[in-house]
């Protein structure tokens, strides 16, 4: 482990399940925090999505997994429960993102963590938070989307659109991760503890604020016009003679580039591109004028003549050119990951925040299933023989 790390000598039991949860979880990992990721004994249904190892490891859990420890458990047994409760003295934060009721059973509501360890943070997460008549509903991200305005205002009017990115379950995991830390400091301060909530539809609600203060100021009553903003232009993708680019232009300086570079300065003087919404408001003409103009070039011509009027544009790139591309490789962001199976190492995404002094890391490869169970129950003073007998009654 770094010395100089942020979080050393902080444990965290991570119950969290998909992205949400685990994610949060996963930025303490590489702040230095010791992160135990507790799964279920044939291992969590999250391990096993777009599988990429002869055994089923999945691609999600090689980024999910990352700088943490991993062990299995059945908390719903009583040497479970037994199990839970000296993890928890151990530990400082319970990050889960489970139901109400599930937390309840499995001994990690709050008020049972408090009589383990009072100064315990938990950091909650679920699908519509605590308080309304949807708190009690299960969900994933593109809830979250669906509920928020979001794929309303994506797509088209005839069919909306979700993101395939869930960005609505990474935002919330790094929202939880914040204020898991936002606890943490108190703690250090006052010595106590507290939960920490947090929700994909409370994400969603805020990433999709602005336009909902807009429409409920002005009604309105936006549609969705696919790619191209309607508070700005030019901000669309463009098909050239060879792929795709996307143009995004905010505020009149770059409006006054682009004019130049399109040789529209009559447009300069046109009340309908007077300021940025009415260019929005006007967007697809503008839209309109832009895609002939990338039509007759390629996308390399295209993106040449953008950055040389420092206009901010980019190439609409595959998976692969992503996995390609120079300044990917150049910046270093991301590491080739040793794991058992892989036939190469998985390109794993390095902590998206470089802290100058305290860097974060990946440090090890996500666990194979079960990979520290022994060496954590031995820290907890289990002998072997006891290890031997949880395992052949299936608690671990």
């Amino acid at each position: 482990m770094t010395t100089n790390a942020v979080l050393q000598g902080i444990r965290v039991l991570d119950f969290g399940r998909y992205i949400a949860g685990p994610f949060c979880a996963s930025l303490l990992a590489d702040l230095g925090a010791d992160v135990i990721r507790i799964e279920k004994v044939s291992g969590s249904e999250d391990r096993f999505l777009s599988p990429i190892t002869p055994q089923g490891d999945g691609a999600l859990f090689m980024q999910m997994g990352r700088n943490k420890r991993g062990m299995t458990l059945n908390p719903m047994k009583p040497q479970g429960r037994e199990l839970v409760r000296r993890l928890v003295a151990t530990a400082d934060v319970v990050v889960a993102n489970l139901p109400p009721d599930t937390l309840q059973a499995m001994g990690l509501d709050y008020e049972s963590l408090c009589r383990i360890r009072p100064d315990i943070i938990l950091t909650l997460i679920t699908a519509f938070g605590s308080g309304g008549p949807y708190s009690q509903r299960v969900g994933f991200d593109g809830l979250g989307q669906a509920m928020s305005g979001a794929m309303a205002m994506s797509g088209t009017p005839e069919q909306p659109c979700k993101s395939y990115a869930p960005f609505v379950d990474f935002g919330t995991a790094s929202l939880s991760a914040y204020g898991t830390l936002a606890a943490l400091y108190e703690r250090q301060k006052s010595g106590r503890g507290q939960v920490v909530e947090a929700s994909l539809f409370s994400t969603a609600l805020t990433f999709m604020n602005g336009t909902a203060i807009e429409q409920d100021a002005l009604a309105l009553n936006r549609q969705a016009t696919l790619n191209r903003s309607q508070t700005s232009a030019p901000a669309d993708t463009f098909r050239t003679r060879d792929g795709w680019v996307l143009v995004q232009s905010v505020g009149g300086p770059l409006f006054e580039r682009w004019v130049a570079l399109m040789g529209e300065p009559h447009w300069l003087e046109d009340p309908r591109f007077k300021d940025d919404i009415s260019r929005g408001d006007h967007g697809e003409v503008i839209s309109e004028r832009l895609a002939r103009w990338c039509a007759e070039r390629t996308s390399a011509e295209v993106l040449q003549q953008m950055e040389a009027a420092r206009l901010p544009a980019g190439p609409v790139m595959s998976l692969q050119q992503v996995l390609d591309d120079p300044h990917v490789a150049e910046a270093g962001l991301l590491q080739r990951v040793d794991y058992p199976g892989l036939t190469k190492p998985a390109p794993v995404m390095r902590p998206p925040v470089r802290l100058s002094a305290t860097p974060a890391d990946i440090r090890q490869r996500a666990p194979t299933l079960g990979e520290h169970t022994d060496a954590i129950l031995g820290e907890l003073g289990y002998s072997d023989s006891e290890i031997a007998a949880l395992r052949e009654a299936r608690v671990i």
